[in-house]
């Protein structure tokens, strides 16, 4: 350091001791001023922390909230007043630092969520970069404000504890449970989960806006359950005839919405779920499974273009004693106007793909069998 600047240093350290509380605010800007245009080493800047914290300590609230303004997004910042900064219990003086400032570490970070109140884990939740380390503490010590703001924020890194904490905390927040399912890390597991507690509304927006994620849940459950269904078909001799007879006016001409409609209505279910199987050309088996699934049955239907009307009966054919309530019917409707032709199809598609990837996987796992008979 040179003379000049120790002999400031000195003259600063000498205002804070005996000046005035006007002189000890002057010195601060000028110290800070001259920290910011200078060029120095990390002890000199260590020294200039020294002085300014001092001098901070002895101005009031509104002029520290102005010096974090001024330190949170230099490259200077003397680490032992952007430190003092951070844990101002004053929102408007630590608000800053901890939201913008690169020089925090997670350590730091991590100290301050654990000592401080809900206003200061929100500034730290708006980060541009968040660990996975510090995220882990924001979502289990954040208030639901807090959460919402660490998983829309597209540079926070979620760990599998982070995001099931979260998941968890999801269930009678929406807007939560939204946020979460349109990250574009959130593994499919994860998703999973989320899905199975989200509520009707967030599933059709989700339906819609993650069709990659939410045709890979529908699909695997359905594989997991009829896998081998899926490759031999049905054995019943009613889903034989049906099949007989549905193909035929298939090849007719005459298998349409209001065919599957009539089926439905007269409670065939069999004539239905292969009437679907045909529209879409996906295995009987997918579509029974399918039917047996409130979501998947409307994704079916709308994919089909279908008429609420005929929707409405397809979900009465599986229901308990084809009963289903007037309040979950009306969800049901809402969510079924809310779904979109072309984001169904594609979820059909791409289950359609999935139960073959997973046909030719069980092909590989029979083939040493059939040739040891």
């Amino acid at each position: 350091m040179t003379l000049s600047s120790k002999l400031l240093l000195k003259d600063l350290d000498e205002a804070v001791l005996r000046g005035s509380s006007e002189s000890r605010e002057r010195a601060l800007w000028y110290a800070t001023d001259m920290l910011m245009v200078g060029s120095y080493a990390e002890d000199e800047i260590w020294i200039f922390g020294e002085v300014i914290g001092r001098l901070s300590d002895a101005i009031e609230v509104a002029a520290r909230a102005r010096l974090a303004e001024s330190l949170a997004n230099s490259a200077h910042a003397p680490m032992n007043v952007v430190k003092k900064l951070a844990f101002d219990y004053s929102i408007d003086v630590a608000g800053p630092i901890l939201e913008h400032c690169d020089r925090l570490d997670a350590k730091t970070l991590i100290q301050n969520i654990r000592t401080r109140g809900q206003s200061h884990l929100l500034a730290i939740s708006k980060r541009k970069s968040i660990s996975t380390d510090v995220t882990d503490e924001l979502v289990t010590r954040g208030n639901g404000e807090v959460l919402r703001s660490v998983t829309a924020n597209d540079g926070a890194r979620f760990s599998n504890f982070g995001f099931l904490h979260a998941i968890r905390r999801s269930t009678d927040d929406s807007i939560l449970a939204e946020s979460l399912g349109v990250r574009k890390d959130i593994p499919r597991a994860m998703f999973q989960q989320l899905i199975a507690k989200a509520s009707a509304d967030v599933k059709c927006k989700l339906t819609q806006e993650r069709p990659d994620l939410f045709g890979q849940v529908q699909s695997t459950v359905l594989e997991v359950a009829g896998a081998l269904q899926s490759k031999f078909g049905p054995a019943s001799e009613n889903y034989f005839n049906a099949k007989r007879s549905v193909t035929a006016r298939h090849q007719l001409g005459e298998l349409s919405e209001n065919l599957v409609f009539e089926y439905a209505r007269a409670h065939k279910i069999e004539e239905a779920t292969v009437g679907l199987s045909l529209l879409r050309s996906l295995p009987v088996s997918a579509v029974e499974r399918a039917l047996a699934n409130t979501e998947m049955t409307l994704v079916l239907a709308k994919a089909n273009d279908f008429k609420w009307e005929t929707a409405m009966v397809l979900l009465f054919l599986r229901a308990r004693d084809h009963r289903i309530m007037a309040s979950d019917l009306d969800d049901m409707k809402a969510q079924f106007s809310k779904l979109n032709v072309k984001t169904s199809q594609e979820i059909l598609t791409f289950f359609q793909s999935r139960r073959q990837a997973a046909s030719a996987r069980l092909d590989q796992w029979r083939l040493p069998e059939l040739h040891s008979i």
